[in-house]
């Protein structure tokens, strides 16, 4: 069989493939020794109820706002979970550290610039 010279990757989206803002991951080595990454976003929990005042006249008055003292809640919701095993986590790492690399070579965070070829494994 003879080795080929070039691969070639083509990129196919699921559908319902969505973009997904991750404001942090939790996760870690799991029992076969693989990175477990759980992203997640965050918001602020949304009330079980809200109040609102009704006037004599039955307009509606103002939202009555939650008790002073009573915890804030943040609801972080896990929405893509992803294994890696070790390579790829080295490709991953790689490949982040690149794009950051070149964030600050620009020295502007967030400037847009064409996309990378990818992760490397």
């Amino acid at each position: 069989m003879k080795i080929p010279s070039k691969i070639r990757y083509n990129f196919t989206l699921e559908h319902g493939t969505r973009l997904q803002t991750a404001h942090g991951v939790w996760g870690g080595i799991n029992a076969q020794g693989e990175i477990e990454m759980n992203f997640y976003h965050e918001s602020d929990a949304l009330p079980q109820f809200m109040e609102q005042i009704v006037s004599p006249d039955g307009s509606l008055g103002h939202e009555i706002l939650p008790e002073d003292g009573e915890p804030r809640e943040v609801e972080r919701r896990i929405h893509t979970r992803v294994l890696l095993n070790y390579n790829t986590a080295r490709g991953v790492l790689e490949w982040l550290e690149e794009q950051l690399d070149i964030l600050d070579e620009d020295g502007a965070q967030g400037m847009y610039r064409e996309p990378d070829s990818g992760v490397k494994q």
